[in-house]
């Protein structure tokens, strides 16, 4: 029995058949969310994986069909031996869907499909996307331990713990410059008291209060923590908030270069939180640029001791602190003493704009702040994180993508221009709270690529960090031992 009438024995006649091809060389989120909503498009979703013997970048096409197959949305899949057009004419699917950036291509499939009354669409490239799969993991694990390994990853990249462990061990070298706004995140427990009377509002009695460090404060802690020496240029207020920043720098071993500025308060985030749940969150703070003499006084502290630096952070949370000439100007030294630069410019409650930051090695930007930089909110993963790479100059990014993990586009060869895409899923399947995972991801994979780790081995490391830091509740520096102990 051929594809064809195997498909429409499975089916039955009112069954709305969706067709979908490609190579799928590794299942990532965008593939997901490609397969979702061709599924949701239709009854019994078909997919066509494409051998492409010629292209030796591709993973066994038995493999790939076998990842295809494990997918929810997936209704048959098969290998795909001829041009997918003659396919399309053999079995007359109802709607043929594509990826959103094929739509201004020629798509000779489009009038095959037109000819018999099929739909030839596109995805929406919709920002959200929640796998049921993940969901159910958290169900079905019983394993001691909530830090899941993404085996597949590890044996793909050759990923050998022994060397990891060296690569990490070589932290204590690394002298770091970070700078950015510092945030103090309060953490106040309540008990639920129940509903107000007067009108529809819940009320709650606050129990206790925990400040930890925020923003690019708890940057330079983590890397403390792994080990670096650490210089952490800030700006804050001049109040109270302040000094539990200063108080935790020194507790942590990091070196503040702190500029008070009386326009501003200290910013301060403040978590209302009950039964393990967040009820509501309040943001204290002002975004105005710093002075002009705010900016050249960091200017003349980092040119002191600029040349010593093994690695340049930025962690921007678009509260004032780093203006594009202050930027610019940090950039330009950095690229003057060859010294490996890094960013993060992050949009949750704010808009900022990663763009800014050019001629970096590594930068991590959540989904959302990809599509703002570029402005694009219908591409794929893929063709998203190449035009952020080409729009900022850098030479590796990592997408964030909360629950589903991290998208990694990095250069696959040093003296070629290709780029290689992979995935790591989220490690933590049971996560306390995921305020800080961009945080860890950020530091420690940089640091580990300034000690020799390829750009893979380096993201992994980032996440196991990531995974580590967001199984407890509240930022706290991290911990050497803590990922050492999750690598073995």
């Amino acid at each position: 029995m051929n594809i064809v009438n195997k498909i429409k024995n499975d089916t039955k006649s009112t069954d709305r058949i969706v067709f979908v091809s490609g190579n799928f060389n590794i299942l990532h989120p965008g593939h997901l969310r490609l397969l979702k909503f061709a599924k949701e498009s239709g009854d019994f979703l078909v997919v066509g994986i494409k051998r492409n013997d010629k292209n030796e970048n591709l993973l066994d096409v038995d493999i790939r069909l076998e990842a295809i197959n494990h997918s929810m949305y997936v209704d048959y899949a098969f290998i795909l031996e001829y041009d997918e057009v003659e396919f399309i004419k053999e079995l007359k699917p109802d709607i043929v869907v594509k990826g959103g950036e094929h739509e201004e291509q020629i798509n000779p499939e489009s009038k095959i499909v037109e000819s018999y009354g099929g739909k030839f669409i596109f995805t929406s490239g919709d920002i959200s996307f929640s796998s049921l799969s993940l969901l159910q993991n958290e169900f079905k694990k019983l394993d001691i331990s909530n830090i899941e390994k993404p085996l597949s990853y590890i044996k793909r990249h050759d990923i050998i713990s022994n060397k990891l462990i060296n690569i990490i061990d070589k932290f204590n070298d690394l002298n770091i410059l970070v700078i950015g706004d510092s945030i103090v995140d309060e953490y106040i427990t309540c008990e639920p008291l129940g509903m107000s009377q007067e009108d529809p509002t819940i009320v709650v009695s606050p129990i206790s209060s925990d400040k930890f460090l925020g923003g690019a404060a708890i940057v330079a802690a983590h890397a403390s923590g792994l080990g670096a020496n650490v210089d952490f240029f800030t700006i804050l207020g001049d109040d109270g908030n302040a000094n539990t920043i200063e108080d935790k720098l020194a507790e942590y071993n990091v070196n503040g270069y702190i500029y008070k500025d009386t326009t501003r308060p200290t910013t301060l985030k403040q978590r209302f939180r009950a039964h393990g749940k967040t009820l509501l969150r309040v943001n204290h703070l002002k975004q105005h640029h710093a002075s002009k003499e705010i900016q050249e006084k960091i200017i003349a502290e980092i040119k002191k001791n600029i040349n010593n630096k093994d690695l340049i952070v930025f962690s921007d949370f678009s509260y004032g602190c780093l203006p594009q000439k202050l930027i610019d100007e940090i950039v330009g030294l950095g690229l003057k003493y060859n010294i490996m630069m890094i960013a993060d410019s992050q949009s949750s409650s704010q808009t900022g704009d990663i763009t800014k930051f050019k001629n970096m090695s590594l930068i991590t930007p959540t989904e959302r702040e990809a599509r703002l930089g570029v402005n694009d909110f219908e591409s794929g993963l893929i063709v998203l994180a190449e035009k952020l790479r080409k729009k900022t100059d850098s030479k590796n990014l990592f997408i964030t993508l909360g629950s589903e993990g991290i998208l990694i586009h990095a250069k696959k060869y040093d003296n070629k221009d290709i780029w290689a895409t992979d995935q790591i899923p989220a490690l933590n399947i049971s996560p306390k709270d995921v305020a800080g995972a961009g945080d860890s991801l950020l530091i420690s994979s940089s640091m580990a690529i300034v000690c020799g780790a390829s750009v893979m081995e380096s993201a992994y490391i980032g996440s196991l960090a990531a995974a580590s830091q967001v199984g407890r509740l509240g930022n706290t520096p991290l911990n050497v031992e803590e990922i050492k102990k999750e690598l073995t």
